[in-house]
């Protein structure tokens, strides 16, 4: 086994423009897909709802009721709220984009830290930029990538702080603007929506949220879903979907295949982009437990946080304006 030592540098286009179109040409009905689902806005608040309850729930209970809920519970409406907000960031719930981040500020309350707003920014440039590492905050940092390489227990603490080495990553993103009036809202909604149930659930409620957060992206089963993203774990193919019962509580995020081809639709209707399109998606590797892919990438050492595609000519497809498939 040849340890890697880089990410793996490509020439080519990202794959997804070029594979939209020829969907398109082929199955031109798939434009009706495309649109808004306002019915998310009532997953939300029953989400939003549902971490609070349990926060009043577990807040004079044991530590050990405390974390269970927040592994068994918690982290799935915490990953769901998480795809709620990645709706919002691409106005898939309503036609007015300031509504859409309004729904994605109230996503984000359970999740403690204010991040809905500076998500939106910086998601929509890895879907035009993918793999473009300047531009692609969804890339390893070259010193992370070293830092943890390919050992057991650097991926734990890689997945278990998912977050903070996520925050290092905007620094070399200088074409985006950190900050602006939305940000602002976004951090004070939060704050005082956190004083709010701190004061009212106390130390174990405020916990529970806490656990909830780092469990739902991190040292989970469902921490997988980083890795069956763009992780490279079947040669160089550079995006994965996951196909397997856990969609049903992730609001279909696991056809990510589907989302990067067709991103204008939301994820109700994901899974009909492969059954009206099978031969373009079949063909493809694809995962169907989070949970053998997480155990896989911690013990695996064939890979490692360099098992990225990372290319340097800014994810431009080569189309001509006139060829490029409109998908507003």
């Amino acid at each position: 086994m040849q340890e890697k030592k880089d990410f793996i540098h490509v020439t080519t286009s990202e794959p997804h423009r070029i594979r939209t179109k020829e969907i398109l040409k082929e199955f031109p009905q798939m434009r009706k897909l495309i649109g808004k689902n306002p019915v998310t806005f009532l997953a939300i608040i029953g989400l939003v709802a549902f971490q609070l309850i349990f926060c009043w729930l577990v807040s004079d209970q044991s530590w050990w009721i405390v974390v269970g809920t927040a592994y068994l519970l918690g982290a799935f409406a915490d990953h769901a709220l998480f795809v709620m907000i990645h709706e919002c960031a691409h106005r898939l719930i309503f036609k007015n984009p300031s509504a859409n981040r309004l729904a994605g500020i109230l996503a984000n309350i359970p999740l403690i830290f204010p991040s809905s707003v500076s998500f939106e920014k910086y998601h929509i440039k890895h879907h035009s930029f993918q793999g473009v590492h300047e531009l692609d905050g969804d890339l390893p940092n070259y010193w992370e990538a070293k830092l943890i390489d390919n050992y057991f227990i650097g991926k734990v603490i890689w997945l278990l702080f998912y977050p903070f080495f996520q925050l290092f990553r905007f620094s070399r993103m200088k074409e985006i603007q950190p900050f602006n009036k939305w940000v602002g809202l976004n951090w004070l909604v939060q704050i005082a929506a956190i004083t709010a149930i701190c004061l009212l659930f106390g130390t174990k409620g405020c916990a529970f949220l806490v656990l909830s957060f780092f469990f739902s992206v991190g040292l989970h089963p469902l921490g997988a879903r980083w890795i069956q993203e763009h992780y490279l774990t079947a040669g160089e193919q550079e995006t994965y979907s996951y196909y397997g019962p856990w969609n049903t509580l992730a609001f279909n995020v696991g056809y990510h295949n589907e989302h990067h081809d067709f991103p204008s639709v939301p994820w109700n209707k994901l899974p009909q982009i492969r059954k009206d399109a099978p031969e373009f998606y079949d063909t493809l590797v694809y995962h169907t437990s989070w949970t053998k892919l997480f155990f896989r990438f911690l013990f695996d050492k064939e890979i490692s946080l360099y098992s990225r595609i990372v290319r340097t000519n800014r994810g431009k497809v080569l189309l001509t304006d006139e060829s490029k498939p409109d998908l507003d």
